[in-house]
């Protein structure tokens, strides 16, 4: 059996197995932060006097204190849809409570779309970092970063169709070595000036931002750079489970970034150049190049780890019905998370590599960075106050005195990272913005296209009736027709007995639901009604994190006393050409028009439900909506 049609979850490995997993999916981003993270902020100030040092290092240690140990590892990831995490998931959760929530989903999905931006982002301003350490070791080599840098995003990308199963069990290993190289160097630093752990208190970080003028707002955009990855503990939490997450942030991740903060900003402090990437200015001259090496090793597992989440969220995305189908292929029996699909990794591939060669360095790079996940979690914070309310049943105070703390941090990081709009923030903006108006158009067209098929509807009883009276031929077989109506006849199979004049002696209408949970159990999955004689409903059920697989299914049914042959079945399925309503009750033509395009270009629902191809009949109808 395909493993993304699976009925449960995958069992989770053990604590400190997955905690050491966790490393090398969950925390790449955020773990190469400081990288360029000290650097930007120090450029903003444009001072580095010892108040300006400690208030900033202030800032970042108290940053990741806020956002990423109370608002995610402490409230967020409470929060969890079957086990699973991230924006759309707790849409998902939210989205059931009522039956319509229009802001709740416009928050889910524009905080989901803003993801891809960071995914575009992350890969090439984490990898230019990197590589820019040549400059410090040879200044000489500074034209060979950017190629350097295209040359291995072009690998990265290239090699996604191969999966990485085994490169991650290396994944896990390698991330612990470079948080306790970063930790190492962080103390090395930190003893040349131990003044700077002064920084621990909050007050200096308060006193820069209230004393500096316009100055400490703008701080701030280049401070949020410090938890560009925390989303992704929350997103990544069905993977590993928040255990492992939170022992791995709490015991090795977050003290080895502090510490790293601290020593960057303490070299400073004893007179360190600021010139370059502060980050090596850390390592003693001979382990520089080793440092470079592993750093870039860390920055591309950094971007791997942002494209399977891509991945992901695609899928869920698909199959919550707000993303045209994708080819989604599995790429190893070992881990649900192991997929690959081919149309966002290209696509990734050429924004990434084309922001690499537009902005040319990570300086310039931090400019567009943060806006798009300042703005999610933004809309997280939203999210989570609505949770509080209506999940854990707190009452308006603590809620709103919680979330509302929450809110105020996050707006400042956005309005601050908004700032950076016109020198590349819209960046980021302008593709989340493309990514919610396909979910947008592609909602609206699949919904459309259910509500057409749904008019003037023919009970089932009254349809069999008929079929002796227009002389309808029963011909041997079984046939599946796959239906949105579960109470009324299928659209597709009046469209084929009403030109063929022959129905076969025994029929099933299938309809797929997705449920608001990622998972549904297989002895839950089926509903199975004989409405007429050989007539069969069957609604199916799936989570938002499973794939249908229809030929699985089938056997599954055949157990259930429906006697059919799984290997002898026709399946019927309805292909729809899209043209405009006439009659003024149509989708806009600014909608209509690229569902249309769309639709033509999806994968086919044979493929997607992996249905072998010698068993389909393809109805081709004309739909206008």
């Amino acid at each position: 059996m395909n493993p993304a049609s699976e009925s449960t979850p995958w069992k989770k490995p053990a604590l400190l197995a997955a905690g050491v997993g966790a490393l090398g999916v969950v925390f790449g981003d955020i773990g190469t932060s400081p990288l360029y993270t000290f650097k930007t902020v120090l450029d903003m100030t444009g001072g580095n006097n010892p108040h300006t040092i400690l208030g900033v290092i202030s800032l970042l240690i108290w940053t990741l204190i806020i956002v990423t140990s109370v608002k995610y590892a402490g409230f967020a990831m409470r929060i969890d849809n079957d086990g699973e995490g991230g924006i759309l998931a707790l849409m998902a959760l939210l989205g059931v409570k009522r039956h319509k929530r229009p802001i709740i989903v416009a928050a889910g999905l524009f905080g989901a779309a803003l993801i891809y931006g960071d995914g575009a982002i992350t890969p090439a301003i984490s990898v230019l970092s990197a590589l820019e350490g040549l400059n410090i070791v040879a200044p000489s080599l500074h034209t060979y970063v950017l190629p350097l840098t295209v040359i291995i995003l072009l690998a990265l990308f290239a090699l996604q169709p191969m999966g990485t199963a085994k490169i991650g069990r290396a994944f896990g290993p390698i991330m612990a070595l470079w948080f306790l190289t970063m930790a190492v160097l962080g103390v090395w630093g930190i003893a040349r000036h131990p003044a700077i752990l002064w920084a621990l208190n909050p007050y200096y970080g308060l006193d820069y931002l209230l004393h500096s003028g316009g100055t400490g707002f703008l701080v701030l955009g280049g401070v949020f750079l410090c938890v560009t990855g925390a989303e992704a503990l929350y997103a990544d939490m069905g993977h590993f489970g928040a255990g492992p997450i939170k022992l791995a942030w709490s015991t090795l991740v977050f003290p080895s970034l502090v510490l790293n903060y601290a020593g960057q900003g303490a070299i400073v402090l004893a007179g360190a150049p600021t010139e370059g990437n502060i980050f090596y200015r850390l390592c003693p001259a001979p382990l520089t190049l080793p440092l470079i090496i592993l750093s870039t090793i860390a920055t591309i597992i950094a971007s791997q780890s942002i494209i399977t989440g891509a991945f992901s969220m695609t899928r869920q995305a698909i199959q919550l019905g707000w993303m045209p189908r994708l080819k989604v292929l599995q790429t190893s029996e070992e881990g649900y998370g192991q997929i690959y699909v081919g149309a966002v990794n290209w696509l990734l591939m050429l924004v990434t590599i084309g922001l690499a060669l537009g902005f040319r360095k990570s300086d310039n790079l931090a400019a567009a960075y943060g806006i798009a996940v300042s703005a999610t979690m933004l809309m997280t914070t939203c999210l989570l106050f609505i949770a509080m309310r209506e999940i854990w049943k707190w009452n308006l105070a603590v809620s709103g005195a919680i979330a509302g703390l929450f809110f105020v941090v996050d707006a400042s990081f956005f309005s601050s990272n908004m700032m950076k709009l016109l020198d590349g923030g819209y960046v980021p903006l302008i593709l989340a913005g493309l990514v919610y108006l396909v979910m947008y158009v592609w909602h609206k067209g699949i919904t459309a296209i259910a509500n057409r098929l749904g008019e003037n509807p023919v009970p089932i009883d009254a349809f069999f009736a008929g079929l002796d009276e227009a002389k309808v031929s029963r011909v041997p077989g079984t046939a599946v027709f796959l239906t949105r109506a579960k109470a009324n006849t299928p659209p597709v199979m009046q469209w084929y007995v009403k030109h063929s004049h022959a129905l076969h002696e025994r029929v099933l209408a299938v309809t797929l639901d997705v449920a608001s949970t990622p998972y549904i159990a297989a002895k839950d999955r089926l509903t199975i009604t004989e409405v007429v004689p050989n007539f069969w409903a069957v609604t199916a059920s799936y989570g938002f994190m499973q794939r249908p697989n229809l030929p699985s299914l089938m056997a599954q049914i055949a157990t259930h006393d429906c006697p059919i042959n799984p290997g002898k079945l026709t399946y019927f399925i309805g292909m729809e050409k899209i043209v405009p309503r006439t009659d003024g009750r149509g989708l806009p033509r600014w909608i209509e028009a690229p569902f249309g395009i769309l639709l033509r270009n999806c994968a086919r629902v044979t493929d997607y439900l992996h249905v072998p191809a010698d068993q389909v009949v393809d109805i081709g109808r004309q739909v206008s909506i």
